[in-house]
């Protein structure tokens, strides 16, 4: 199976606790893991590594996936979800997205989303928040375009702005990993992949 790379191969530090990576703009419906623990050349238990992924923030146990060191495994991590942004407001405690007219909301109440925006607009920028509310009822104050809300605080309030440019709302994901009881610690190596080919 061929795979070609998304984004960077990032790098979590696993041992009995769970760990937790930072926010991942989604971009493909693949997630490629592998664990690097301790060479078995020293005799030292290789690590066993249970992964868990979600648009929230997991916590990983012993009954999530589970993968060996050594042992490269592509995880389906789900459609990647983005839209345009034509509009951004708040009162400073949550933000309220509009989208194009003539469009809809590809994002349900639950996901978290990392907004992305350009053009000396990055203060518009925030990341991994929960959308807590979609809004599909037809015009409110001249816009006739689907608007979500998300638990996104500014901490200072903006009346409806338009992005200058170009400004996406993309799905986000977050990985987290724990060891196995009596493993030895690991890294796990981590990077949305594209898939194509047979098996292995």
């Amino acid at each position: 199976m061929a795979h070609k790379p998304v984004g960077s191969n990032q790098i979590l530090d696993v041992t009995g606790t769970s760990a937790r990576s930072s926010a991942i703009a989604q971009q493909s419906d693949s997630m490629r893991v592998v664990a690097i623990g301790t060479d078995p050349a020293t005799g030292h238990t290789a690590p066993v590594v249970h992964v868990k992924v979600e648009s929230g923030d997991p916590t990983a146990t012993s009954a999530n996936y589970v993968i060996s060191a050594g042992q490269a495994e592509v995880i389906s991590i789900g459609k990647p979800l983005s839209q345009r942004v034509v509009g951004v407001s708040t009162t400073g405690t949550s933000t309220i997205i509009d989208f194009p007219e003539g469009t809809g909301s590809p994002f349900s109440v639950g996901d978290h989303v990392s907004l992305t925006a350009f053009d000396n607009q990055t203060y518009l920028q925030f990341s991994h928040k929960e959308v807590t509310a979609v809004d599909n009822s037809a015009g409110f104050n001249g816009l006739h375009g689907t608007r979500i809300t998300v638990d996104n605080d500014y901490g200072v309030g903006y009346a409806h702005t338009q992005p200058k440019r170009y400004a996406e709302l993309r799905s986000s994901i977050k990985i987290a990993a724990i060891t196995s009881s009596g493993s030895n610690p690991a890294k796990l190596h981590f990077q949305q992949v594209q898939t194509s080919g047979g098996a292995n």
